[in-house]
């Protein structure tokens, strides 16, 4: 029955990490290339791991600044991504794709056209050994406990509440079917619960404060 999971019911055991700015920076920064780039594009675009490790150059519209997301990596096998949803196209902020292009500079061509081909095989990585080889233990180095691929993805949902963004926008740049879905990601930031919460004791206090006065 530990294995039973009834949508709508069964509740996420662990709560999702969420970094800061600070934070995500310091890790990201600690990891080693290709890793490093990896977490960039993650943290940029919200994509999942396995959309990442399959990523094309030939989907990569460096003239228009977009990316089209079809494909998906599990375990070295190449699929479509998770849901019809999940095949989309995403814009590219402008100083994102000078990093891309700087990486695409300095890799090396592959028959895939692969954005992060393995030094092995020249196929896609495998995300779960970079996960236990490189973000976690980097993430203890710093403090982090619990980091993993997905942590990029919750950070990026969570960004997006921070700076105002409607949810419509939000599901669309995560790429989920329906709004229900990006609301389970992430988490509000400290300073944005802080910030919320001080308005709501404000309006709450002003009767007290006016008494007083």
């Amino acid at each position: 029955m530990d294995l039973v999971h009834v949508k709508g019911i069964s509740k996420r055991t662990k709560k999702p990490v969420v970094l800061d700015p600070e934070q995500c920076w310091a890790l990201i920064s600690a990891l080693p290339d290709p890793y490093r780039t990896m977490a960039l594009v993650a943290i940029c675009t919200g994509l999942r791991v396995g959309e990442i490790l399959a990523l094309r150059w030939s989907r990569i519209d460096f003239d228009h600044l977009t990316m089209m997301v079809k494909l998906s990596a599990v375990n070295g096998r190449i699929g479509r991504v998770k849901t019809e949803c999940s095949e989309d196209e995403l814009p590219l902020d402008p100083d994102f794709a000078d990093l891309l292009l700087q990486w695409k500079a300095q890799s090396r061509p592959t028959t895939g056209n692969w954005v992060f081909p393995s030094h092995i095989t020249d196929r896609c990585f495998h995300a779960s050994p970079i996960q236990q080889d490189y973000l976690r233990p980097t993430g203890r180095k710093l403090g982090l406990e619990g980091v993993g691929w997905h942590t990029f993805r919750h950070t990026y949902r969570s960004w997006l509440d921070d700076i105002g963004a409607p949810i419509g926008v939000q599901q669309k740049l995560m790429r989920h079917a329906q709004p229900s879905t990006t609301l389970t990601y992430g988490n509000a930031l400290m300073k944005s619960k802080r910030d919320a919460n001080s308005k709501v004791v404000r309006m709450a206090l002003r009767p007290a404060e006016q008494k007083v006065a």
